[in-house]
């Protein structure tokens, strides 16, 4: 099921498939959000939950024992349920269900909130512990923007410009989404700015940066200027991807709260880097937010 969504200007749409924001368009008719191209990658705003990025062979150990999940969790793949709609937002829920229970053993409810603002819109993962013990989890967001926007631009043309000037390695990215050591290239080494590049994930897959100074990053034409900024101020954490080896025509942009597994993790959940412990009966939620310029 869709939901279509309207504020003034804007235009966007939601599926209960995912809980994925699906579309966002400007005034003019301009589509942000990558369209799911099967010739590259079928995902458009995938959510991540209740893990970020791959598990150590495939397992981790919660105190009820060890279970097995793929990459970035189930969420991304479950059907949710519409629990509120507005003409400019609706919220969709995920609880748990035998399928869940079989790779992580709590009662939960996710919802997810998709919201047109002003300048563009808003995602907000509220994650509440429905159980009757302590309950760990791990989210995020990987939100993919047409790179170009327009006809006639090329990917190349944009820059990844961070709010400030960093000084920060990128994780490397190793067989299997393990992650260890820094990358030989340090994209943001005195600078508050990544020229677009697709050898650039030819080589590092992904673009992995951890306690960042900045609050959001600008994805932009180096010409015009015109793009757009993402807030992601409330998540330690941020992603950058694009498919390696394929020339695709979209950029990742992902706040997490968490990561894929270290070479030399536990493999202890709750060790695992900004893993979510929440009380029975507790909620937090984390909200990104993204503008045109």
């Amino acid at each position: 099921m869709e939901y279509r969504l309207k504020n003034g200007k804007f235009t966007a749409a939601a599926t209960t498939q995912g809980g994925e924001l699906i579309s966002f368009r400007d005034g003019e008719g301009t589509e942000y959000l990558w369209q799911g191209d099967p010739a590259f990658w079928v995902g458009r705003d995938p959510i991540l939950f209740p893990i970020v990025g791959a598990l150590k062979d495939g397992k981790i150990r919660f105190p009820e024992g060890e279970y097995a999940m793929g990459r970035h969790g189930f969420a991304r793949n479950a059907r949710f349920t519409l629990a509120e709609q507005g003409e400019d937002c609706v919220t969709l829920e995920l609880t748990e269900s035998p399928e869940t229970l079989a790779q992580y053993p709590y009662p939960f409810r996710l919802r997810v909130t998709h919201r047109l603002t002003e300048r563009g819109f808003e995602t907000a993962y509220g994650v509440k512990n429905t159980g009757e013990g302590p309950m760990m989890y791990c989210v995020g967001g990987h939100a993919a923007f047409n790179c170009p926007v327009r006809a006639g631009e090329r990917f190349e043309d944009y820059r990844l410009v961070f709010d400030e000037r960093e000084d920060a390695g990128s994780v490397a990215v190793g067989p299997g989404g393990v992650l260890g050591g820094f990358l030989e290239e340090e994209y943001l080494r005195g600078t508050d700015t990544i020229a677009l590049d697709h050898g650039i994930f030819d080589r590092a897959d992904t673009l992995i940066f951890d306690g960042l100074r900045s609050q959001g990053v600008s994805l932009v034409h180096k010409d015009t200027g015109r793009g757009l900024r993402m807030d992601f101020h409330q998540f330690p954490m941020l992603g950058i991807w694009t498919m390696p080896e394929k020339n695709a025509p979209y950029i990742c942009i992902e706040p997490w709260q968490g990561c894929g597994a270290y070479g030399d993790e536990n493999g202890r959940f709750a060790d695992k880097p900004y893993a979510v412990i929440l009380a029975p009966g507790e909620e937090k939620t984390l909200r990104f937010s993204v503008e045109l310029l």
